[in-house]
């Protein structure tokens, strides 16, 4: 069978990480209050790297755990939701500073789901003759759309980078099912960041609010959550005709402990199942579960043939998943 399989994996992070503590020195908060409702110790903040400069640092660690030169890479997906610039995209500039000649580049914007969404992209593009080896990214500076000053969203998010090269296989194993799916007329109220004005010499004057900071309904998006992570796991089972019990771990978007916990105990599984990293990195928007599926394969987690599934959520509000067999 003709699959798309992951070939290497990395991720890079800040080496400046900034405690629940340190916080506190910001905002009415605690160490105890910040862990209690998410999860979350410390997050990698950027003292200076963009968003471009974590992707390719996540990417080389990728490409060579891949054993793959930059001319080997014929497609480049970036997820974020935290662009340097609005152009040229993320995605074109990291294989500017690659060196990726022979690559098509591009950006996707899904958010927290961006990953997935890139990497569903990446599998349907190599399937159906759209080169043979991509590299797909997760890359975010959030820090640079959060409001410091706004103790429920500052604590939860951080900045990294997660990549993953995937290429054409005759081999049985790889990407073996997909989901993905959004609901726009949720998002404008649950999640939301950098609405701009319109303001051109035609049209001087624009009433709108220009908010460039991330702004969020908690409850909102603790429902979605909760409810999501599940329908995605039952979706890829049904699909695959598996059981749970075939499944060896569930990588979940890292966004808050509570969510995890709420999911499992709706899938009526341990806790054990869930890989879970936020501790360390806080809520890193697309680039969470690459730099979880990059942790766990440092960490030995992932032998071949070991079946895992991948769900994120986020902005939007979008989703997505995957069933992979390693």
């Amino acid at each position: 069978m003709n699959v798309v399989k992951i070939v290497g994996v990395g991720h890079y992070c800040p080496e400046n990480a900034v405690s629940n503590d340190q916080l506190s020195n910001l905002v009415d908060t605690s160490h105890e209050w910040i862990v209690k409702r998410t999860g979350i110790c410390e997050r990698k903040i950027s003292t200076g790297e963009n968003t471009v400069d974590l992707a390719v640092k996540a990417s080389i660690n990728a490409m060579k755990m891949a054993n793959c030169t930059p001319e080997d890479i014929d497609l480049i997906v970036v997820a974020t939701t935290s662009p340097d610039r609005i152009m040229p995209s993320t995605a074109c500039s990291v294989q500017s500073v690659l060196g990726c000649n022979n690559a098509a580049a591009f950006d996707v914007s899904a958010a927290c789901s961006g990953f997935l969404y890139a990497s569903i992209i990446a599998n349907s593009l190599i399937k159906n003759g759209g080169g043979s080896k991509a590299l797909v990214i997760g890359s975010e500076v959030l820090s640079r759309i959060v409001n410091w000053n706004d103790r429920n969203t500052c604590v939860l998010f951080g900045d990294g980078a997660g990549a993953a090269v995937v290429e054409f296989s005759e081999e049985g194993n790889g990407i073996m099912e997909t989901c993905f799916g959004s609901d726009g007329s949720l998002g404008d109220q649950s999640l939301r960041a950098g609405r701009f004005k319109v303001v051109n010499p035609i049209c001087k004057v624009d009433d709108s609010v220009e908010n460039n900071y991330i702004s969020m309904d908690g409850k909102a998006i603790f429902k979605f959550a909760v409810s999501i992570i599940p329908k995605i796991v039952e979706e890829l089972l049904e699909k695959s005709n598996l059981d749970i019990s075939d499944i060896k771990y569930i990588v979940p978007h890292q966004a808050n402990m509570r969510i995890i916990k709420d999911s499992a105990r709706r899938l009526h599984v341990e806790m054990d199942k869930f890989f879970i990293n936020l501790d360390k990195y806080g809520n890193t928007s697309a680039a969470s579960i690459p730099i979880a599926l990059s942790e766990m394969s440092d960490q030995g987690l992932l032998q071949r043939g070991d079946k895992i599934i991948v769900a994120g959520f986020g902005g939007g509000l979008t989703w997505g998943g995957a069933l992979i067999e390693w």
